[in-house]
């Protein structure tokens, strides 16, 4: 059984109905600061946390004086452009008055679809994480057009959560989990416990109502559920208005757990090793021996590099026996690998004419 306790990275995603009064329009300042300690306490034990939060449209939508009513794109973005910016100074003022560092992450669906744009997205998180801060990740609703948007924030958790390679997700929700039916309309509907398959028969279930402040519904939440597991990561549904929600999730209270399909980290590797290579590199003995150890490919040990490929592609990895020992997504174009093989990390910024990005690949990013 899942349990918050064990989380060693825990995305959690806010809804704008527990953010934003729905009345007033206003931010709920009390609420978001019991959620702030919270994220300490998890910190606390060693858990990293990143938060996937709504509210930038709703939040300036009261600003603008925008109706209640569907708003257009020209309006929405307009609302998120205003609310954006109090939504991350809300977040600075919270958790920088607990000592905590908090960081602005908008993202579209193009950064998750995209495999360079994916690896930035994943080097950002992980930098910021090991510099201690917490990021706060929203869509990118100011520039995002339907065509490149994700459309609802739990499908963006689930997508963040595998991206950073978390081992749990928790939805923060006006529902205390996922029902055989609708509750408000059925009074024999029953809370599942847990889901450890999402069979069509639980697919089925799925309703499509949503609150009035966010587009999510429990389809929605179970195509976020799809995602996560399936990368290795278990996700809840909780009720979350209350405060101190994540508090009162290790206390027991009302959740639905789904639980992950596999490790997050085998099943990124998988997923590489399951990608058609565009290119080759060529390593020496030593370079070999220390990726069959769990080593990051650093350009001093490449021999040789062959094919067209760009930053993030797959390349495949062999020995100087021509042996496959595995691929990995580079770093570095084609052409720039090219240049700086065998140099040491301090001599390709006088090659390339920028600082090093890092090994050729890095161990995360590598199925060997």
């Amino acid at each position: 059984m899942a349990t918050v306790s064990n989380a060693k990275r825990l995305v959690i995603k806010i809804g704008s109905a527990l953010l934003v009064d729905r009345v007033s329009g206003e931010l709920r300042a009390d609420w978001l600061r019991a959620l702030a300690e919270d994220v300490v306490r998890l910190r606390a034990r060693g858990t990293d946390v990143i938060l996937v939060s709504s509210g930038s449209i709703a939040l300036g939508r009261g600003v603008l004086g925008l109706p209640a009513t569907e708003l257009s794109l020209e309006q929405s973005q307009a609302a998120a452009a205003v609310g954006q910016i109090r939504l991350a100074g809300a977040y600075d003022q919270a958790l920088g008055a607990l000592g905590i560092t908090s960081a602005q992450v908008l993202v579209t669906l193009e950064d998750s679809a995209d495999r360079r744009r994916y690896l930035n997205s994943r080097a950002t998180l992980e930098q910021l994480l090991r510099l201690g801060a917490v990021p706060i990740v929203n869509e990118n609703d100011t520039v995002a057009t339907d065509e490149i948007r994700y459309g609802d924030n739990d499908r963006m958790a689930a997508q963040v959560a595998v991206t950073a390679g978390a081992d749990q997700l928790i939805l923060l929700s006006d529902v205390d989990g996922f029902y055989t039916a609708n509750p408000g309309q059925d009074p024999s509907a029953t809370r599942f416990d847990v889901i450890e398959v999402i069979t069509p028969e639980i697919e089925a279930m799925a309703g499509d109502a949503g609150s009035g402040l966010s587009k999510g519904g429990m389809k929605t939440k179970l195509m976020a559920a799809k995602t996560a597991t399936a990368g290795g990561c278990d996700m809840a549904i909780t009720q979350g208005a209350v405060l101190h929600p994540i508090k009162a999730l290790e206390e027991g209270a009302a959740a639905t757990w789904f639980l992950a399909q596999g490790d997050p980290q085998q099943k990124r590797k998988a997923w590489i090793a399951a990608m058609k290579p565009k290119g080759r590199v060529v390593v020496d003995n030593g370079a070999a021996k220390a990726l069959r150890s769990g080593s990051s490919l650093l350009p001093a040990g490449v021999l040789q590099v062959s094919g067209t490929f760009g930053r993030g592609d797959p390349v495949e990895v062999v020995d100087e026996a021509g042996r496959t020992l595995g691929q990995g997504l580079t770093r570095y174009d084609g052409a720039d690998a090219q240049k700086i093989s065998g140099l040491r990390s301090d001599q390709i910024e006088a090659v390339l004419g920028h600082a090093a990005r890092g090994p050729l690949m890095h161990r995360d990013d590598m199925a060997f």
